[in-house]
């Protein structure tokens, strides 16, 4: 029995002393270890994976308003309007002042409810503007026939006045992949003339190129002599210029004593 207590304890003192020379565990072996216990708990590394990946999506959309909705122009942050980030929006109606739009938010699927705000049915509309635009009574008219309730449409803050925001509105047309842009279009057909362009500063790059590319389109449409620019035909033209002339009037005035 001592014999056998002996050596139990030379093999403990040999089994440190290999454990002790071995060292501390090589990387290699820590990922195997690792792997290993991933690969025992398959089911809960997933779920802690799935809701990291989750919590970062909310801390992220939380941060930059992805998926928020916006009942007022003043609840858009600063930076949307100072970078023009668009918005997606659905049309309710259209008044004198301008259109009266839904915000509607990008959706993600879970997110979205967590972090809406606003349940229920109350909605709320914001007041736009088409930006450097001034509309004709026409050009009122066809927004009525071409920004239909429900109408989705995209807009581009320019700037923002009181409780209403100047944007560029752009409305995806039927059959096709391209949106066109619903104030260079009333421009275009001359339903409208330019206007000053509210809350942008003059010496500003998006002045400039707003500018150029809304005067440009009314230029257009006054060549061509569209909507408010139409102008008469050759004949009546021809005819005015006729009637205004000295021998005209001198024929009509002879007639008129013959007549007598």
């Amino acid at each position: 029995m001592p014999e056998s207590s002996g050596e139990t304890e030379t093999d403990k003192k040999l089994t440190g002393r290999q454990q002790r020379d071995q060292g501390p565990p090589s990387s290699h072996e820590i990922v195997s270890l690792v792997s290993q216990f991933a690969d025992d708990h398959l089911a809960l590394v997933r779920n802690v994976s799935t809701g990291l990946a989750v919590a970062g999506v909310i801390v992220i959309a939380r941060s930059i308003k992805l998926v928020t909705k916006f009942q007022a122009v003043s609840e858009i942050p600063a930076r949307f309007i100072e970078r023009n980030i668009s918005l997606r929006g659905r049309v309710h109606s259209i008044t004198e002042r301008g259109l009266e739009v839904e915000h509607v938010p990008i959706y993600v699927p879970i997110v979205s409810s967590l972090l809406s705000k606003h349940k229920g049915g109350d909605t709320s509309l914001m007041l736009v503007h088409l930006a450097g635009v001034e509309l004709t009574a026409e050009g009122q008219a066809w927004l009525h026939k071409n920004l239909a309730p429900a109408q989705k449409v995209w807009l581009k803050p320019i700037s923002r006045e009181d409780d209403m925001l100047h944007c560029l509105v752009s409305q995806s047309s039927l059959g096709s992949m391209w949106s066109r842009c619903v104030n260079e279009e009333v421009l275009l057909l001359g339903l409208a003339r330019t206007a000053p362009l509210v809350g942008v500063l003059p010496d500003s790059r998006l002045y400039w190129r707003l500018l150029k590319r809304l005067h440009g389109a009314e230029v257009k449409a006054e060549k061509k002599g569209r909507g408010l620019w139409e102008r008469d035909s050759l004949w009546e033209r021809a005819s005015k210029v006729v009637r205004a002339s000295a021998l005209f009037t001198l024929m009509r005035r002879m007639f008129g004593k013959n007549s007598e």
